[in-house]
């Protein structure tokens, strides 16, 4: 598998970008390959595959799962383009309350794995636009999280006003009143 991971400005996110063969019949891609990423140090266990598709302007988040049900997440674009945001909510991190954006798309090719203990949300940027995330545990009720998309002490740039948020994401709180479990454990031999 060709694949390309680089670690974002905030450890423990990573930007996938994987190899596209095309010739005149089209193209070729691999979307996940665990041995292949393994290889490369990065190793997850999915356990769920989630898809959505949204029109132009829906903002989905920011969401997350508390422990003992957090979900990591790689997020890629299968249809059209978001802008994908990851927000760091673990209590006592150096990047408490910053976040990593990136746009993924179809043509791109990018993926973004979103960690336990950040906050995940996106903007969709084209009508009818598909998003899969595979997730490292499954969904557990009783155990979601959201944070306000607006909130002024986080201050994402979405790039574009959403022209659709739902009333679950509107009564949102902000970072500093969210229900959050996470605590930062620092990297061995910090």
């Amino acid at each position: 598998m060709g694949v390309t991971i680089i670690e974002c400005e905030i450890p423990g996110v990573f930007e996938l970008e994987t190899d596209v063969f095309g010739d005149e019949r089209g193209f070729f891609t691999e979307l996940y390959n665990e041995a292949g990423l393994a290889e490369q140090g990065f190793s997850k266990a999915f356990v769920q595959d989630n898809l959505s598709c949204s029109s132009k302007g829906v903002l989905r988040g920011l969401h997350y799962q508390v422990n003992p049900h957090a979900q990591g997440k790689l997020v890629r674009c299968m249809r059209g383009s978001i802008i994908d945001v990851a927000v760091d909510i673990r209590v006592g991190s150096p990047s408490y309350g910053q976040y990593v954006k990136r746009k993924l798309s179809w043509e791109n090719g990018k993926a973004l794995y979103v960690p336990e203990g950040f906050a995940h949300g996106f903007l969709a940027l084209e009508e009818s636009t598909h998003v899969l995330y595979k997730c490292t545990a499954n969904w557990a009720q009783g155990c979601e999280g959201s944070i306000r998309y607006d909130d002024p002490e986080i201050g994402i740039d979405w790039g574009a006003e959403p022209s659709l948020v739902n009333n679950k994401d509107l009564s949102a709180p902000k970072l500093a009143e969210a229900n959050n479990n996470f605590i930062y454990e620092p990297p061995l031999g910090e």
